[in-house]
């Protein structure tokens, strides 16, 4: 019986994707529809691509298990996920953005930043940037998902790498960004229903809201290497400066929350609705679908350490120690909670959500790192603006590159990275691309012109 509701669930979800892969590949006429949508994306389409971009594997499994770790001070994250990652990026960065790209016909976000300077070097420049660390992101919500297989189907981590890369690689290849938003919009719908139903069954599972008193209580159980460091429990933040504390707000909390205003398969969403005001339709149900993916995520991760110990006897590290490293693996924890906690058919339900965080992100991913080699290293920084016909299928050879290189991150990097690998991502793009948006949109930059830029 749980094979037949294994085989009809994810065959269903194959044929849905297959099928609105194919609808972007039928709609997909030009370089703008392969790059940005044809700029006539619906509002709703696009918050729902922006918040399933945003939220992937990294967020659930991997976040979902730093919770376990750190306790529900990572709420804060969500909270900077909210404010920064949707109202200040939508209201005070997407509406430039949104309104420059069609002005200066830009496709991609290193484009937008080369014609807005006047400079095919600044293109180049953040195209070769995002080529070189967008694997690093890529693999880590690769893990995410290839963990949750692994643990749940019993499946080889290698086989459910390859797996999941071939087939977002696959719909990216030839839908192009209609492709990766009508899929991401079936994938945000799945994860958000999926989250609400493991909330309500988790909270059901530790006896209801008195399950925080009782995650309060358990504070004399972390570990006592934790505790040196500043571990206060699992309701509490860690000792103000102390190595624990500075590892939460600085590394994941600000990294991420700040960092996210600086994602370049971010930034193109607000490049594909047709104006400003779409871009306000589409703040309520991005908020609402981010608090529903991290806050849900956070707090499960937290209340899995209440859940183990009332039935294993164990706290969640001591559940997920890896045999090779000996060392706690945190990105099983979710997994290894929904094998645990819920029904058979649960978890096979529950790896669509998952399938569709890590697929959604992965798309996104895989997009900006072609339209990257194809539009703005090759096209335009080597090109020198020539060739305009061979954009899409060198993006595509980019898209492969993607694929190879973060199937080789991921048997490259270690144990219980996710949430690390994706902060320090975060990071980065903050480092490189943020000082020149904030004078991009200071109007401090020279104008762009129509035409390519020179050099």
């Amino acid at each position: 019986m749980n094979l037949q509701i294994l085989t009809i669930v994810v065959t269903a979800y194959i044929l849905a994707i297959a099928y609105l892969g194919w609808l972007g590949y039928r709609k997909t006429k030009s370089a703008a529809d392969y790059l940005v949508g044809g700029r006539q994306i619906h509002p709703t389409l696009m918050a729902l691509a922006y918040g399933s971009t945003f939220i992937s594997t990294s967020a659930i499994v991997g976040f979902g298990g730093a919770a376990a770790l750190f306790g529900m001070g990572l709420l804060w994250l969500t909270m900077l996920n909210i404010f920064v990652g949707i109202f200040i990026a939508f209201v005070v960065f997407g509406r430039p953005t949104r309104r420059m790209g069609a002005e200066l016909d830009a496709h991609t976000f290193p484009e937008l930043l080369g014609r807005r300077f006047n400079s095919r070097f600044i293109q180049g420049f953040s195209g070769g940037t995002i080529a070189l660390l967008m694997p690093l992101y890529a693999a880590a919500v690769l893990i995410g998902g290839a963990r949750f297989v692994e643990v749940q189907l019993k499946l080889d981590y290698e086989v459910a790498v390859f797996v999941f890369a071939v087939v977002v690689a696959c719909y990216v290849f030839f839908g192009g960004l209609k492709g990766v938003i009508y899929t991401d919009a079936l994938q945000g719908s799945l994860m958000f229903v999926g989250m609400a139903v493991l909330l309500v069954a988790t909270y059901w599972h530790v006896g209801g809201l008195g399950g925080h008193q009782a995650l309060t209580d358990l504070a004399s159980k972390v570990p006592p290497s934790l505790q040196a460091a500043g571990h206060q429990g699992w309701t509490a933040m860690p000792v103000f400066g102390s190595p624990f504390w500075w590892q939460l707000v600085s590394t994941i909390v600000l990294g991420v929350g700040i960092g996210v205003l600086a994602q370049p398969q971010l930034s193109v969403r607000f490049m594909t609705v047709k104006s400003g005001r779409e871009l306000n339709r589409a703040l309520v149900p991005g908020g609402i679908f981010i608090l529903m993916m991290t806050g849900v995520a956070f707090v499960i991760g937290a209340l899995t350490n209440l859940y183990f110990w009332q039935h294993e006897g164990k706290i969640s590290l001591a559940m997920v120690v890896d045999a090779a490293t000996k060392k706690p693996n945190i990105d099983k924890i979710i997994p290894e909670y929904i094998s645990h906690a819920m029904p058979t058919w649960f978890g096979y339900v529950f790896m669509l959500t998952l399938l569709a965080a890590a697929m959604s992100t992965l798309s996104g991913q895989f997009h900006a790192i072609g339209t990257s080699i194809g539009r703005d290293l090759y096209q335009q920084a080597i090109a020198k603006g020539k060739h305009q016909e061979r954009t899409v299928p060198f993006a595509k050879i980019g898209i492969f590159l993607a694929f190879v290189l973060s199937i080789v991150l991921c048997f490259k990097l270690d144990v219980g990275v996710v949430a690390i690998a994706t902060a320090l991502f975060f990071g980065m793009c903050a480092a490189a691309f943020l000082p020149a948006m904030f004078q991009h949109y200071s109007g401090n930059g020279r104008r762009g012109q129509e035409s390519s830029p020179g050099c």
